[in-house]
């Protein structure tokens, strides 16, 4: 799941990306309301965390411009500004939730994935196959009763062949998709070789059943038994 977080302060805004990908979410960072305008407009996110003071374009702009664009993405304001009337301010402009600095990332997180609950309610939240069981909302990922530790990228490698399992995924594809590099001119054959044997370390290697499966000169496969 993708999140914007629009921040001038390079510090939080570091801290922020840097916390979110630890949780296995893709973040996106916009210092300027203009260029967090922008981006909202381009690309396609799951959640806004957005700052109200910001250079040019401040976040109340910002936000209402969006809203009155008909966007629906849940924005989640995060300031220093802890006022009643700015905190109605900003919910009243289309905020569906309001942080004040400093606050405790723990409770950003727990926001952020009732914001993904609410905003995300006509599509599939969990992937499943076989016992394996992936949460795109707390981004955990168990087999069984265990769960497992997996980085950003085997995160999004997985999630993309359980979305299609039984079916055959090409190298081209995961570079497409999972590394977003169509036109690389170099193949990532190898460093794709390199993730899929890791992560099948961790989803495998403790179960009788294996569910990843390599197609020889082909691609890979997740499903319950051989291909």
């Amino acid at each position: 799941m993708r999140i914007l977080v629009v921040e001038d302060e390079a510090k939080v805004a570091r801290a922020l990306k840097e916390g979110l990908e630890g949780e296995h979410y893709d973040v996106v960072v916009a210092q300027t309301g203009e260029e967090g305008f922008f981006r909202i407009n381009a690309e396609v996110f799951d959640v806004v965390v957005l700052d109200l003071m910001l250079p040019g374009r401040d976040g109340i702009e910002v936000l209402t411009t969006v809203r009155n664009r008909g966007l629906q993405t849940p924005v989640l304001i995060l300031t220093a500004k802890d006022a009643v009337e700015d905190r109605v301010l900003g919910l009243d402009t289309g905020a569906d939730d309001y942080l004040v600095k400093p606050f405790a990332f723990p409770e950003l997180l727990a926001r952020i994935r009732a914001l993904l609950r609410r905003g995300r309610t006509d599509q599939v939240l969990r992937l499943k196959a076989g016992d394996l069981e992936m949460d795109l909302v707390t981004r955990r990922v168990m087999r069984g009763n265990q769960p497992l530790d997996l980085t950003a990228r085997e995160f999004e490698l997985l999630e993309y062949l359980l979305r299609h399992q039984n079916q055959l995924v090409s190298r081209e594809m995961l570079t497409r998709e999972v590394w977003k590099e169509p036109s690389r001119a170099t193949p990532l054959d190898n460093v794709i070789d390199v993730h899929i044997t890791r992560l099948r370390k961790k989803v495998d290697q403790d179960f009788h059943i294996k569910l990843i499966h390599t197609v020889r000169g082909v691609g890979f496969i997740l499903r319950e038994g051989e291909p």
